[in-house]
């Protein structure tokens, strides 16, 4: 699993009722190769990447910093023709990319709890800092909150060896599935674990700029209105652990924007894959299998 990808960026802000989410570049790229270069027979014209990202205010230079990172941690690949660089995500990003597909459309509640937790400690030291970034980053992706420094909790059975897998010198992890039991109030540990209140303004901030009549209406066209809804969907979903519908508000918003998202996605992909088809130039290369 490589350490860059929509999932385990930690950089990125999710938004608020008073302010759109802050979105890294890289993530729009990861993002418009899963939705246009899923063929590992495919790779794109450099210039398309940086097209593409124009469309979503990235200017050139931030555009060359990014595709440069990117190639350097292994995230793309580069392929020449003359004096053409072509590229195309690697294998572990494209599979990355699949199962983050997976998680970004799953239900937003969990109807079907069965009360069990999955319980995850660690500790590691200070020299191993960039380890211990990547682990949380991959535990919030899973649906984890931090309960108390260095105890994590997730409110369903996980299999942990996925989300750690990459991740140097795990083996001091200690795991358990467990039920809780008195006096402990499973309220407090969703409220100790996650802030809801946040959420929940993250997810009425979606809904007040993408459940109208234009939705962004000062876009350029579709391709720029579906990166940025699928980049938004997707810092939700992120900060989102995917809580049990008994241990939420009855309000709780998250059920209709992902309503909002899954219309918004279909409405505009007829649209966005023109859009898309007009800016992508590629050629055919054999596929990489490592």
């Amino acid at each position: 699993m490589p350490t860059e990808t929509p999932a385990t960026e930690g950089a990125e802000e999710v938004g608020s009722q008073e302010s759109s989410p802050r979105i890294r570049p890289q993530t729009y790229i990861l993002l418009f190769c899963a939705e246009y270069v899923g063929d590992p027979c495919m790779a794109v014209f450099s210039g398309s990447y940086i097209t593409t990202l124009g469309k979503v205010g990235v200017g050139e230079y931030a555009a060359r910093s990014t595709i440069s990172r990117m190639l350097r941690r292994g995230t793309l690949e580069k392929v020449r023709r003359g004096k053409r660089i072509y590229l195309r995500p690697s294998k572990h990003t494209r599979d990355t990319l699949e199962e983050g597909g997976h998680r970004a459309w799953r239900s937003a509640v969990n109807r079907d709890w069965d009360g069990r937790w999955t319980l995850l400690g660690f500790s590691f030291p200070e020299q191993r800092r960039a380890d211990r970034h990547l682990l949380r980053s991959r535990l919030v992706w899973a649906g984890f909150g931090m309960l108390q420094n260095g105890l994590w909790i997730a409110p369903r059975v996980v299999d942990v060896r996925e989300v750690l897998d990459g991740v140097p010198g795990n083996d001091g992890l200690k795991v358990f599935h467990a039920t809780v039991a008195d006096p402990t109030e499973v309220s407090t540990l969703v409220r100790d674990a996650w802030d809801l209140t946040a959420l929940r303004g993250a997810y009425e901030g979606f809904l007040a700029r993408w459940d109208v009549a234009d939705p962004l209406p000062q876009a350029e066209d579709d391709l720029a209105r579906q990166l940025a809804l699928l980049a938004e969907w997707l810092m939700l979903v992120r900060h989102d652990p995917g809580l049990p519908v008994q241990l939420l508000p009855g309000d709780w918003p998250a059920v209709r924007a992902e309503h909002v998202a899954l219309r918004l996605r279909e409405s505009l992909a007829r649209g966005a894959r023109r859009a898309a088809e007009s800016v992508i130039e590629s050629i055919q290369v054999p596929p990489r299998e490592t």
